[in-house]
Formats: C-alpha cells, structure tokens, sequence
C-alpha cells in the first residue's frame, strides 16, 4: 500500500522544486552495412573518416562494425532535433561514400556479432580476453540520455525514482527483434544480451551514495568490472561529468523517437529530482521484480504487456505509455515538451514499435534483406517512412 501511495496518478506533484530546464545529451550508436550483402562490416574508420563538421561528436565504439553520435550539451528538444538529424544524416553521407550504409537496430540482422573485429585500445582488448565469450554482448546498439543532475547523492536519489520506468521505456525503445537472421522472440531482443553481462540490468536501490559506492566496490572485488566505467546499469551515474545516464534503450529506429526517448527520459528525471527535493521516498521495488518486469517489456516490447513493477498490473501500451507520459508531465512542463512528447507518442503507438516494424518489414516476402533494406531507409529518412 505504501509503494502504491507513490504512484504518479494518484499522488499531487509537489511545486516549485524544480524550475528550470535539466541539460540533456543524446548517445545514438548504430551499425556499419555492407549496403549489397546486408551484412555487418568492421569498416567504421572508414566511415568515420570521411566524416566532416561534428568532429569529436562522432567516433568508433567497441568493435569495428560500430560507430556512435554523441550530441553536445542540449538545453531544448530544438537543440537535441537539430544534432539528432545532422549527426545521422552526416554518417549516411560518410558512409555512402566509402559504398557502405549505416543501420539503427539494436542487435545485429545479417552477420556474426563474434566475426565483428575489435576496435584499436588496451582497454577493449581486456574486456574481450576477461569475458570471453560475452564479449558478443557488446556487439549491439542503443541510445544512452545523460540528464544534469546538481550533485552525485542527488544524482543516485533520482536514479533510485527512475527505477520503476524502466520497463515503460524499454518497451517503448524496442528495436532489435532480429539476430544474425533469425527472429529472437523477443522485441529487444538487445535487452537480453546485454543483460547477460554481470554488471548490467536495473540499478539496485540504492538509498545513498556511500551504498552506490559499495555496490561498485563489490563488482570490482568480483571481476565484475575491470573499472568504474563497467558499470553497466540501466541507470548509471557517470563518473567524469556531473549526469544521470539514462541507458537502457535501443538505439531508436528514427531520429524522431530519439528524440522522444530523450525528452521523455528527461521530463521523468525532472519529476523525479523534484521528488527528491520534496523528501518523498523511492518506491522499494525489489530487484527481481524490476528485473523480470524488465525482460517481460524486452520480448513484447509495445505490441504486448508492459508490467508495472510497482503495482504489478500488466498494462496494454496504450494505458502504459500513458502512464509513463503522466508521470513525466511535471518535468515536461519545465522543459516545454509537453506537446512534443504526446505529439510523438501518438505516432509510434500508430505506427508501431521499431520492432513491430521490422517484422512487418520481413512478413512481407519473408526475406532478411529486406528488413535491412527497412532499417536503412529509417535510419535516413525518419518516422515519415514508418508503416
């Protein structure tokens, strides 16, 4: 009863704690194709070579096959649209320009994850020959939302009110049905091979920072991680800048529901932060009740059951993502998204989840190919070509 006391539509939002806009920044990470066979490539230096006028703001990732867009600081979804688009159709540019393509899915469509070569450093050549074969689960995609938080135990009581969105937002990011040519089952099926890493999942609650930096200590002493930036939670604070890192998405199949992601994502840390500041307590949701609720919203993505992990009642989408979009208003209306947001939630219940699209793709002919060719054309152009 106490956790249900808690919930967004039954609970007034206390006023006037938080009155100005959080700044926010977008991670997209996305795949290189071989445009003819469909099929992962480790060429990203060559794309990120032809790359011009974002600089730092595009680089490789952990394997060849990989490249990632990281957008400044942003203050307005203005400014987060504006990077989102440009960065993405600057790589299609680079990219086509060495005959190749770039492809915004979680998981890898056509191709071996473990043929995929490793980028040049030390460090990613520790964490292959430490996890064996895991390594494999770094070979995917997703789309990490820094939000500014003023101070780390702030940073960690926000992160502990964000827990109970997570399976709302994976659900909402799906976009990885497809592995090396085969249907997973599951609509991020990216969730799940990430989630096999030890350091990976939901956050624990965490109550304080003094805990938060006993949990990271206990991975360590385990070899759970090689270091601090190992820590692979869903919801991590980062160690070398003062944010909040939202990370648990796919990498979003259009600009467009990046930009939802991010700005969702954004109002429901504003809301949370103004929690916090009102002394309301986290909801004790325990970790495996987050966490199945988690693969639950992983294999049915939009198209099923989103669970509510607080109040365990198994949602529709609709009633899910307005849910989540009613929990985040307070924060939204800070930041003026409002509309955007209910905007942009109402065209991928629409048109459906990435994942739903992707299988819409290959029910067509049943050809792989073709849901590569999918993805390609979205990653360019955007939700207009959505159906």
């Amino acid at each position: 009863m106490e956790n249900r006391s808690l919930t967004a539509d039954d609970r007034p939002v206390p006023v006037g704690t938080a009155n100005r806009p959080l700044t926010f920044g977008v991670e997209e990470e996305f795949f290189v194709v071989d445009p003819r066979t469909r099929r992962i490539l480790s060429r990203a230096p060559d794309v990120l070579a032809r790359t011009r006028g974002l600089g730092a703001h595009l680089c490789g990732e952990f394997t060849g096959a990989q490249v990632e867009a990281n957008s400044p600081v942003c203050t307005t979804a203005e400014d987060a649209r504006s990077f989102l688009v440009t960065a993405r159709g600057e790589l299609h540019r680079a990219a086509a320009d060495a005959g190749l393509a770039v492809a915004a899915t979680g998981t890898v469509i056509l191709g071996d994850p473990a043929a995929a070569s490793l980028s040049e450093g030390r460090r990613y050549a520790a964490i292959a020959a430490h996890f064996g074969a895991l390594r494999d689960s770094h070979v995917v995609c997703g789309c990490h939302v820094h939000v500014g938080i003023p101070d780390r135990p702030t940073a960690v009581a926000v992160s502990d009110h964000l827990r109970r969105w997570l399976p709302f937002l994976v659900a909402l990011s799906a976009n990885s049905p497809f592995q090396s040519g085969r249907d997973t089952g599951h609509a991020s099926w990216r969730t799940v091979t990430w989630n096999r890493l030890p350091s990976s999942g939901p956050p624990p609650l965490l109550r304080t920072l003094i805990e938060h930096e006993r949990a990271v200590r206990g991975l360590a002493s385990t070899g759970a991680i090689l270091d601090r930036h190992m820590v692979y939670w869903d919801i991590r604070l980062s160690d070398h800048l003062p944010t909040l890192e939202i990370r648990v998405g796919d990498v979003a199949a259009t600009a467009e529901e990046a930009l939802l992601f991010a700005t969702l994502a954004r109002g429901l840390a504003t809301r949370a932060l103004t929690d916090v500041r009102a002394g309301a307590p986290a909801p004790a949701i325990s970790a495996p009740t987050l966490r199945a609720a988690v693969w639950r919203a992983a294999r049915e993505g939009l198209e099923g059951v989103v669970p509510d992990p607080l109040t365990g009642e198994a949602l529709t989408a609709s009633a899910a993502m307005e849910r989540v979009r009613r929990a985040a208003l307070p924060g939204l209306a800070v930041t003026g998204d409002t509309d955007l947001v209910t905007s942009l939630l109402d065209r991928v219940l629409t048109s459906g989840s990435g994942a739903y699209r992707q299988r819409a793709a290959y029910a067509k002919r049943e050809r792989m190919t073709d849901v590569v060719d999918h993805v390609l054309t979205q990653t360019r152009e955007g939700l207009t070509t959505a159906r």
